[in-house]
């Protein structure tokens, strides 16, 4: 048993996404300083750094840009700054980086600020796991794929790539400029590419893979197809029956046969540290949801559980996430539909992460809460809503979600009232009140959560129409007319009939027929004002209630 696992600097950075993602410009990756978080520069708004943070400068390559930020980093603790490649390091820059301590790395050209991320997540998380764990596996920390995956390629004298069950790398060794062009798209993509994924289902090489435990050789592709130039040996990753990846090397002569011994080994060693990060992650995610959801029920225990989490003494924002009833997309049954949500609520906790390296993201439920911290000016409501719709933006069609973003909260006694605010502009959400939108504040759907309240304390009593609505109703279905249409499409146009029978593609002539017959019929003094807030009262709480 070991204890001892490797801390995440920058230096460990670079020796796992080094040469393929990042290169160091200017400044020191020897410095045994922890990465305290990863953060997103945003010009416009600031985020506060935790210690030590990695910064990602999206956007920045003039060295009027770089050399104030690194000042300003430099200030606030900051570790390092990476920006996209090509950067030429001139003299300003390499003051900045002299002066302030913040060491500067680039972002190699093609690859995705959200594929850095991501790479740099999973090597958080991989220590996180570790640091809950003292076990060690086969001598390297428990969890920690990169170590593992350059442990392999030594054995294989190989470049080595591990990937989930969907070809998405989870880890990936050094020496990747000894493979082909492929392989660094597939690592700079964080996916195999589709059309070699789908010359593999031609040729049954996942089918081969997953249903042996032996190494499955596969042959280099065509030159002419710019795509796999040198042959790859794999092995399924395997935990009993479940398949949970597989392992990649890219050779340029045969495996011998104790290699290949090594590599069957490698792949149960895998499926250890893959076991150890998902029972990680899950025990994590309790742990979190149970924290989360104490700070939204308020009372004795809220102030503790926001301790823990490293969100007191500072303003909040709740948001409530929940996926929305698509007709034209099919998940199979609840299963699908719950792995659909904790997929969905992973990402947006990915993405609040990457905004506000502080911020709590659960899935409690069906919905998906998150504490947002935010500055303590009066524009936290907003801010959040615009990082809650950049959210479903990036989400696009893949999902059909909705966020309600409750009140800004002051401290743990406040978060009761800001968790209903959310849930309450949820709702109007959820039932398509919102008029298309995907994000809204209660400010934006105040009017419709109150329709809907009414609605419920009506339906809850037991109440039907009344009075002269109750009549109208009466009419139309003794008569099968349109009395209660005609109405209801006459004040949606504020008395413009030319308009309302448009609505209802009738004559203006007939429409105001009816106008005067629903006026006899209903006894409706439609020049009265009280009269027809209280019509339309009464035909908004219904038409909620069908």
């Amino acid at each position: 048993m070991s204890n001892q696992h490797p801390r995440i600097s920058l230096g460990r950075v670079l020796d796992d996404l080094g040469a393929t993602l990042l290169e160091l410009v200017a400044g020191d990756v020897g410095r045994p300083d922890e990465i305290g978080g990863v953060v997103i520069h945003d010009p416009f708004d600031e985020p506060v750094l935790p210690p030590n943070a990695l910064v990602l400068g999206i956007g920045l390559q003039d060295a009027e840009c770089i050399a104030p930020l690194l000042t300003r980093l430099g200030l606030q603790g900051a570790l390092g700054l990476v920006v996209r490649a090509p950067v030429a390091a001139d003299l300003r820059i390499a003051n900045a980086v002299r002066e302030s301590g913040v060491t500067l790395l680039g972002l190699t050209p093609g690859a995705a600020w959200a594929q850095l991320a991501a790479m740099l997540r999973t090597l958080m998380a991989a220590r996180e796991a570790g640091a809950a764990s003292t076990d060690s596996m086969g001598g390297l920390p428990s969890g920690d794929l990169f170590s593992l995956a350059n442990a392999i390629a030594a054995l294989m004298d190989a470049p080595v790539v591990i990937e989930d069950r969907s070809s998405r790398v989870l880890a990936f060794s050094g020496r990747q400029d000894e493979a082909d062009h492929s392989r660094v798209e597939t690592i700079l993509g964080r996916q195999v590419p589709e059309a070699v994924s789908k010359i593999f289902v031609e040729r049954g090489v996942f089918r081969e893979l997953y249903r042996s435990n032996e190494p499955v050789t596969v042959e280099a592709l065509p030159p002419n197809l710019d795509a796999i130039s040198l042959p790859r040996v794999a092995v399924a990753v395997r935990a009993g029956d479940e398949v949970l990846g597989s392992i990649w090397v890219a050779v340029r002569r045969p495996l011998g046969e104790e290699r290949m011994q090594s590599l069957r080994d490698s792949a149960k060693l895998v499926a250890l540290h893959l076991l150890r990060l998902r029972t990680g992650a899950d025990v994590e995610r309790r742990m979190r949801a149970d924290l989360l959801s104490k700070a939204l029920e308020g009372g004795l225990g809220a102030q503790d559980a926001l301790d823990r989490l490293g969100l007191a003494e500072q303003p909040l924002v709740v948001l409530a996430l929940a996926v929305l009833q698509n007709p034209g997309r099919h998940v199979e049954g609840d299963a699908g539909l719950a792995m659909e949500r904790q997929r969905i609520s992973d990402s947006f906790a990915m993405h609040l992460g990457a905004v506000q390296p502080r911020a709590a993201v659960a899935l409690l439920g069906d919905t998906t809460y998150a504490l947002l911290p935010v500055s303590q000016d009066d524009q936290g409501e907003e801010r959040a809503a615009a990082t809650g719709g950049d959210f479903l933006r990036r989400l696009g069609d893949r999902a059909n979600a909705a966020i309600g973003v409750g009140s800004l909260a002051k401290g743990a006694t406040e978060l009761p009232a800001a968790r209903t605010s959310a849930d309450r502009v949820l709702r109007v959400l959820r039932t398509g009140d919102g008029k298309g939108q995907r994000v809204a504040r209660l400010a934006d759907v105040h009017v419709e959560a109150l329709i809907l309240e009414l609605s419920d304390l009506a339906a809850s009593r037991g109440e039907q129409p009344t009075g002269q609505i109750a009549r109208l109703y009466a009419y139309d279905e003794k008569h099968n007319a349109n009395l209660v249409d005609t109405l209801r499409a006459w004040l949606d146009a504020f008395g413009d009939v030319a308009v309302a029978s448009a609505a209802v593609y009738i004559h203006p002539n007939t429409f105001r027929y009816r106008l005067r017959r629903l006026s006899l019929v209903g006894g409706l003094d439609l020049d009265d004002p009280k009269t027809r807030f209280a019509a339309m009262l009464q035909l908004c709480i219904l038409s909620s209630r069908s």
